[in-house]
């Protein structure tokens, strides 16, 4: 019989003993402020490594939500780090927006105007706002909004753009990162988006952000998912063409939960209803990557008949909410044995019980990646922390 109160205790342990206690204790960037920008797999901090806005944005996330479930004064203090760092190092004074990276010193590095980048820093601080009712962070969070509203809404086509230079001008390379393709829209960052967009409207009651909101849940209905196998079109050009047959199952199961919260955040009954069910429809099919050792494969490449069985952190700890939420709201019983088979996976493979944290990810036959970051620029305590929390 399923015991909630046992998994409730077990995620806050891993929350504040296995996850944050590693971000408190190794990563605070004492001598040049901030958070170090990267450890090694095998826990060597690089500490001339450049300071990314992702990873700062996200530790503000992941130590403002801890804050508002827990109480925890240590858990306020890094939060409020984070959240000087970002508006005094990351906030671009004279532009505005957010800078892609920063040195070691905290100079701007790479200063392209990245709207993933800008969704994530408003996503940290409307939870900073959340936490503490913080003026300043509500501040900077609705001019980030106004800045991806003038700059990136594509008020044509519908939509949001990827990248721009520092000053807003167009940029060549759109790329969120190496691995992607350089087209002008994609799913990931409208995903991150929506995302910071809700919870900024339960901060900040605006009609015009209201608007947005629900221009994005249209956009995804008519233009990411799709409609014959639900799965999650990724990458498009500025008319919506797709321009890419991958599959990323763990963006198809962290969508189906994320897109169900904004309606449930907007309160619209008709809108719960209608994303309820595609919420189910997107699970389904992401759950054609679930294995029998109850993990989630990182993704499918249609075209070449390609499989990539690696199981990453991240599509785990999404794997084990997304279904979690199909059992809480829908009383789904197969949803909760995939919720629960998921957890059991990454406890057995990859929480770092000895280092802290989480390795990046484990391959088919169960060997870990040491190759990849323990911490750094992608590897952060944002899908490991809000899948804990989601259960306080």
């Amino acid at each position: 019989m399923f015991d909630k109160r046992a998994l409730q205790a077990e995620m806050l342990s891993v929350l504040q003993d296995n996850i944050l206690a590693f971000w408190l204790d190794k990563m605070v960037d004492t001598e040049r402020g901030g958070f170090y920008g990267r450890m090694t797999p095998d826990g060597r901090i690089e500490a001339d490594a450049p300071k990314g806005a992702i990873l700062n944005a996200r530790i503000l996330w992941a130590f403002s939500a801890a804050y508002r479930a827990t109480g925890r004064e240590d858990y306020l203090a890094a939060a409020t780090r984070a959240k000087r760092y970002l508006v005094d190092r990351f906030y671009d004074h004279e532009h505005g927006g957010v800078y892609w990276s920063l040195t070691a010193d905290g100079a701007p590095l790479d200063t392209k105007k990245q709207f993933y980048a800008l969704g994530f820093a408003i996503y940290g601080l409307s939870e900073y706002v959340r936490a503490t009712g913080d003026e300043e962070a509500l501040h900077y969070a609705v001019a980030l909004y106004d800045d991806i509203e003038q700059h990136s809404r594509d008020r044509r086509f519908g939509g949001y753009i990827e990248a721009l230079t520092r000053d807003w001008q167009p940029i060549d390379d759109m790329r969120l990162s190496a691995k992607d393709r350089n087209d002008r829209k994609s799913m990931n960052t409208h995903l991150h988006i929506i995302e910071p967009y809700t919870n900024l409207l339960r901060v900040w009651r605006n009609d015009e952000l209201l608007e947005s909101v629900c221009g994005l849940l249209d956009i995804f209905e008519k233009h990411i998912i799709d409609p014959e196998t639900f799965h999650l079109r990724l990458f498009f050009d500025d008319e919506w063409h797709s321009t890419s047959d991958m599959i990323s199952y763990g963006h198809d199961i962290e969508a189906s939960w994320l897109l169900h919260e904004t309606a449930l955040v907007i309160g619209d009954p008709a809108l719960i209803e209608h994303f309820g069910t595609l919420a189910r429809r997107i699970a389904d099919a992401a759950a054609e990557g679930l294995q029998p050792d109850g993990s989630m494969i990182y993704e499918y490449d249609a075209p070449a008949a390609h499989r990539d069985t690696d199981r990453h952190w991240w599509v785990e700890a999404e794997c084990v909410v997304g279904y979690f939420n199909l059992w809480e709201h829908f009383g789904d019983s197969l949803s909760l044995e995939r919720s629960l088979a998921a957890w059991s996976y990454i406890k057995d493979h990859l929480i770092d019980r000895s280092g802290g944290e989480w390795w990046w990810s484990v391959d088919d036959n169960g060997n870990i990646n040491r190759r990849d970051d323990k911490a750094g620029f992608w590897k952060c305590p944002y899908h490991n922390s809000r899948m804990c929390l989601f259960f306080l």
